[in-house]
């Protein structure tokens, strides 16, 4: 049919076999909603988008949404289970681990707008990381600013903060769930756990904000941070 994207609702058992199936039919963007995969299945599936160059978004994640541009004709896009009609266009970009958050900080700055939202996913092991997110909102010129949405388990954030010291040009505002997460304890998603000592939201917070990134301890409160961003560099009135 010349598809080139896919949208996985594949119940955990039978994932893996659905994303290689799709993978090996040529499929360019495979976006998996299913929650609860097995961590070896995704890290098989994965691994095998990788070397064949296909971009995967999730799994456990809510999707990945664009908003058309009526001065280049362009229209948007929806995969997967991110509300249609909800926010326009304008110059926002925002990436969450969490499926809810992306609604509610969609929400929040819905009269600024957005060029695109993902939901990376909460899993352990996820296609498209809070890194490479930024990665392709730091290459999109119309993209201005970009909102992320952390959450406590593994080291994400940590990563995104670091390439973000050194290349990301524009403003970044983060969200971090998990400030009164107990320790050892899965809150929510696979990849929501702090062990160790690591992975908490303060050591997060800390990691943002040492590079720069304004982190709020509320989506509220984030999104005011973003908005005095966006009015700081000029890019809405203050």
């Amino acid at each position: 049919t010349g598809a080139k994207a896919s949208v996985g609702f594949v119940p955990p058992r039978f994932a893996k076999d659905a994303v290689v199936e799709a993978i090996e039919a040529g499929i360019e963007l495979i976006v998996v909603i299913t929650e609860g995969i097995p961590v070896a299945d995704s890290a098989y599936f994965v691994e095998l988008a990788l070397s064949k160059g296909v971009r995967i978004i999730g799994p456990n994640c809510p999707g990945l949404i664009t908003l058309g541009d009526p001065e280049s004709g362009k229209s948007g896009i929806n995969l997967g289970i991110i509300p249609d009609g909800i926010v326009g266009r304008g110059p926002l970009g925002l990436v969450s681990k969490s499926g809810t958050l992306t609604y509610q900080l969609m929400g929040e700055l819905s009269d600024i707008g957005f060029t695109a939202c993902l939901g990376a996913g909460g899993d352990p092991i996820v296609g498209t990381t809070l890194l490479e997110a930024l990665q392709a909102f730091e290459a999109d010129p119309n993209t201005k600013a970009v909102m992320m949405i952390g959450e406590i388990g593994g080291a994400a954030e940590q990563d995104a903060a670091n390439w973000a010291k050194d290349h990301m040009t524009k403003p970044v505002v983060a969200y971090i769930a998990g400030f009164t997460a107990p320790e050892g304890k899965q809150m929510g998603h696979a990849g929501a756990i702090v062990s160790g000592g690591k992975g908490t939201a303060k050591d997060k917070k800390e990691a943002l904000e040492a590079v720069g990134i304004p982190v709020g301890r509320t989506p509220g409160q984030a999104a005011l941070l973003m908005r005095e961003a966006l009015a700081k560099n000029g890019i809405i009135a203050g």
